[in-house]
């Protein structure tokens, strides 16, 4: 399908909108102190923004806008150790998101739960690679704290796609 430039160009403000909107979310979670008794554990709110790129522009813009939204809050907000964090649990929680939201068999929120659980295995996973130890005790925490947070993203991200097409229409 060929877009015509005024298609593009609103593609275009709409992904430089999502981005900036995910890096104000980003912004606003390192404010917050979360405590839950297991380091690294937060609600994902920029997570909102990939949802709805995902359901709203389509895989390849959602994650280009990802990968900028990971790549541009790490830079800004946190250490640069922490971006092979957040870029593999991004891009692994993307991956399980997107073939959910392809098999067509959950909803927005469905897809937002695994997407926030994926998140915490590919963090997980990283962390014992890089700690060099099994760090198995903390999987109950992080698949209930990934589903939880999955819940309120996938909720919010459904009422957010709404408006989002009545805009792209």
């Amino acid at each position: 399908m060929r877009l015509y430039r005024s298609e593009r160009t609103r593609r275009v403000v709409l992904c430089g909108v999502l981005t900036a909107v995910a890096l104000v979310l980003a912004y606003v979670e390192s404010l917050i102190p979360f405590s839950v008794g297991v380091a690294g554990v937060k609600p994902g709110l920029a997570n909102i923004v990939s949802l709805c790129a995902l359901y709203t522009l389509g895989a390849g813009t959602a994650f280009g806008v990802l990968i900028a939204r990971i790549v541009l809050s790490t830079l800004t907000f946190r250490s640069m150790s922490a971006l092979l964090y957040s870029l593999t649990g991004g891009i692994l929680s993307f991956g399980v998101m997107w073939l959910c939201k392809r098999s067509k068999k959950f909803g927005i929120a469905g897809v937002g739960i695994a997407g926030g659980v994926t998140h915490n295995l590919g963090q997980l996973f990283v962390a014992s690679l890089l700690l060099g130890k099994a760090l198995t005790a903390y999987l109950p925490v992080l698949l209930l704290a990934g589903a939880a947070a999955g819940t309120v993203v996938g909720a919010a991200a459904a009422a957010a796609v709404k408006h989002l097409k009545q805009i792209l229409r």
